[in-house]
């Protein structure tokens, strides 16, 4: 049947000589497979509101007088070069015989073939990239699960190897916590007022300035002592800050000790108990991110809600009998809540770490440290006859291989244990600190608050006459460094210190 539309210009050469190419497998006059039957042009812009497909270009639509764009008689009108042609007219051309027949088959057969060659390079390279993003991924992979490099910075296993880098606090912008039950329970009668009054403000300024000076010197004798110093960052404690269960004031970044505990080549961040201490552990982060791009492990506690429950709001504390009568009955100002503790309830001694629940650190808080430091370190619970028990290393401080130092006033329960596994206990003297100095958050125990640099040297206060001498007979060499008015603010040698990296291995000293 002949085609009801038909050219008014005489057929091309190209045309003539398409006619005259051999027919396609399914015949010039033949209905085209359905891939071919359901071809539809792509759709012009400006014609896809009218629901008509773009005239075709190429083979079919190229210049000339044979090609489908020239002035033909559509019914009454005429198509121009570039309109848009019915999808039935092109259709009907394309499965009709003749050399305009050939023309579209071979137009539409180049299409095709470009799309399925296009599909295959298309899918080639969706391999490529799967199978690169695959290696990029097992080569990330690899990287994450790299071992520890051997000069990671962080290794430490006890608390006297040789010392090589250690974190020192800082007593700037040093801030009176607001006075809060735990503050209370933690704190001594006398400094009530002084808490009730201050609380929120900065520690007198005149003390503060001593201090910081104080501490400045103590980092230049630890230089010279080939020790590298870090320092947390200094922050503006006064700022006060809301959660959803409290509101408070900050502290102090003065006692790393508190808040810092390195067990191997592992920075494990305590949870804190004390809300003035929340956000502490900012002021140590850009340490610790640079010690872990470094190739340490670096752990975070859970951080406690510090919400009303965790603490007995109506602690009873009036006096010292008090707080020896509620130690006996094992009553704190924590509860059992949720998981508590700072890091200075533990001290270390190799695979042995000794830990005591105490005003600011929960049995929730010691169980997580075992389960997470288990099975390669034991953590053995001790206690004392202290009424006030919160940080250890001023009640009891190991200084040695088979060495401790054992505070008399506050007697361990458990000291057989160590007498049975060679150990020496160690009496130190009663302290020298006078009585009107102020020790706002401490006793004067801090004289054995101190801090081995390695098994024959120790940094100790040169006020501290005496435990300087017993230091000397045990043959061990003393530092003296004057901190005073650093002790007022909560802590010694060992509390303003975390020892980062002391150049020893891991061993057993209770096997």
């Amino acid at each position: 049947m002949q085609s009801r539309y038909v050219e008014r210009s005489r057929p091309s050469a190209v045309a003539i000589a398409s006619s005259r190419r051999a027919a396609p497998p399914w015949g010039w006059g033949s209905v085209a497979p359905a891939a071919l039957s359901s071809y539809r042009a792509p759709r012009h812009p400006a014609a896809a509101a009218r629901g008509r497909v773009a005239a075709p270009r190429g083979p079919v639509g190229g210049p000339g007088r044979g090609g489908l764009l020239q002035r033909r008689r559509c019914g009454r009108g005429a198509v121009r070069s570039g309109a848009v042609l019915p999808a039935g007219m092109l259709r009907v051309r394309c499965l009709r015989g003749g050399s305009r027949g050939a023309e579209a088959a071979h137009f539409i057969g180049s299409r095709l073939g470009r799309v399925f060659t296009g599909w295959v390079q298309r899918s080639f390279q969706s391999t490529q990239a799967a199978t690169a993003s695959q290696n990029a991924c097992a080569a990330a992979d690899n990287k994450a699960t790299s071992p520890v490099p051997k000069d990671c910075p962080v290794c430490s296993y006890n608390e006297w190897d040789p010392l090589e880098e250690v974190i020192v606090g800082r007593a700037e912008n040093a801030c009176v916590p607001p006075f809060s039950v735990e503050v209370k329970a933690n704190t001594y009668e006398k400094y009530w007022g002084f808490y009730q009054k201050f609380g929120g403000q900065s520690f007198p300024k005149g003390h503060l300035k001593k201090a910081i000076a104080e501490i400045e010197e103590m980092c230049n004798i630890l230089k010279r002592e080939g020790v590298i110093v870090k320092r947390p960052d200094p922050i503006d404690w006064s700022v006060k800050y809301k959660t959803p269960d409290f509101e408070s004031t900050g502290m102090y970044a003065a006692m790393p000790r508190d808040i810092l505990l390195v067990v191997g080549n592992e920075i494990i961040e305590a949870p804190m108990a004390w809300r003035a201490r929340f956000f502490e552990y900012r002021a140590y982060r850009k340490i610790i991110k640079d010690y872990f791009n470094c190739g340490a492990k670096w752990t975070a506690a859970p951080k406690p809600t510090m919400a009303d429950e965790l603490y007995d709001q109506d602690y009873p504390i009036h006096s010292v009998e008090d707080r020896h009568k509620l130690a006996a009955q094992g009553k704190f100002v924590t509860t059992e809540f949720e998981p508590c503790f700072d890091a200075a309830d533990f001290i270390r001694a190799g695979k042995d770490i000794f830990v005591q629940r105490s005003q600011v650190t929960n049995y929730m808080g010691i169980e997580w440290m075992r389960r997470h430091l288990a099975p390669d370190y034991r953590v053995h619970i001790i206690s004392f006859k202290d009424p006030n028990p919160m940080h250890i290393d001023a009640t009891f401080n190991i200084i040695g291989p088979g060495l401790v130092l054992s505070n008399p006033d506050r007697p361990c329960h458990q000291i057989e244990l160590f007498k049975k596994a060679g150990w020496t206990v160690i009496r130190p003297p009663v302290p020298l600190i006078p009585d009107d100095h102020p020790l706002w958050m401490s006793s004067k125990w801090l004289s054995m608050n101190v801090l081995m640099l390695d098994e024959k040297r120790v940094m100790v206060d040169a006020n501290e006459t005496s435990i300087q001498k017993m230091f000397e007979n045990l043959g061990i060499s003393t530092i003296k460094v004057n901190i005073r008015h650093a002790n007022s603010l909560g802590g010694g040698f060992h509390c303003w210190t975390c020892d980062i990296r002391r150049r020893g291995t891991l061993q057993s000293y209770f096997d």
